[in-house]
């Protein structure tokens, strides 16, 4: 017998969907014994979002600063699991908040310490560092990264922009007036994602899964876009120098830390309608030069290791 747990933090409900999808072939084998516990944060986070809640989220989540969630059951936390799956969404370039949250509470090093654990994270587009963040949180708590699975909109970027922001802001996963693609990622990636669930069981029962992640690639589980490395290093520079700013002046005046927040809003509307085209005509430019780089880059990404 298989003991699996399964770890999520899902607001919108679309990881939550991907998951039940990808441990159905677990779910089906009476070898596995399969719990699902999603992360509960104290204070709940709306959904869908408003403007202000939007903005007030982003210091604390993208500087990992966490905050109380529930504790873990305890006979969840008291049994030891043959392989745990973590699903994960991105707020702001790093881990949101309840799962960072986690991987830094006791639960987590309780639960976490010597398993196997396979990262699942649903996004937008731009999780490459965030899964380095959620990397080093795992060795923080001694466990064993042993795969990694990407499920993201595969849109044009700006497309993806608009999709997303009416979504998070009406909590509908409708076609934006009518036009627009669905946001999100598309109904056949989460209908498929038991595909990969077959391959994890595979690797589970032959005691080995060293040969996991290099499968998981090969079957499309983590497709890199290449511009977006570099989009995600800049704007994870850029927004180290606005987190830390608005979040120290917080602590002294939560009026100053709201105009801070509305500065910060101008400043994401003019990163991505302009700031991001210039770095994407640069990326052009030089695609050739950097060309070895870029590939070494990828195939590091696509991988479960860390620099």
């Amino acid at each position: 017998m298989k003991n699996i747990l399964v770890l999520y933090y899902s607001q919108s409900g679309q990881l939550k969907d991907i998951l039940i999808n990808l441990i159905k072939p677990f779910q089906e084998d009476e070898n596995c014994n399969v719990i699902v516990q999603d992360i509960k944060p104290e204070t709940e986070y709306p959904f869908p979002w408003n403007k202000k809640d939007f903005l007030q989220v982003f210091p604390e989540s993208y500087l990992q600063i966490p905050q109380p969630n529930r504790p873990i059951p305890e006979q969840i936390k008291n049994n030891e699991y043959d392989l745990i799956i973590l699903g994960y969404t991105v707020w702001y370039l790093s881990p949101s908040i309840p799962i960072n949250s986690f991987l830094k509470s006791n639960d987590a090093k309780q639960l976490l310490k010597d398993t196997p654990v396979i990262t699942i994270n649903a996004s937008r587009n731009m999780w490459i560092l965030t899964q380095e963040k959620i990397k080093r949180l795992l060795i923080d708590n001694k466990a064993k990264l042993v795969g990694n699975l990407a499920f993201v909109d595969k849109h044009w970027n700006h497309i993806s922009v608009i999709t997303i922001v009416h979504w998070m802001m009406k909590g509908k996963k409708t076609r934006y007036l009518g036009i627009f693609p669905k946001p999100g990622v598309s109904e056949e990636d989460i209908k498929n994602a038991g595909t990969f669930g077959d391959v994890i069981k595979k690797h589970l029962f032959q005691k080995s899964f060293e040969q996991l992640q290099k499968e998981l690639v090969s079957r499309g589980g983590v497709m890199i876009k290449p511009f977006l490395i570099r989009s995600d290093k800049s704007g994870n520079h850029i927004f180290s120098k606005w987190a830390a700013h608005i979040y120290k002046v917080g602590l002294k005046s939560p009026v100053n830390r709201q105009k801070w927040l509305n500065f910060f809003r101008y400043y994401l509307l003019f990163a991505i309608w302009v700031f991001v085209p210039i770095v994407f005509i640069i990326f052009l430019l030089t695609y050739i030069p950097f060309y070895t780089r870029i590939k070494k880059n990828i195939s590091y990404y696509q991988s479960i290791k860390l620099r």
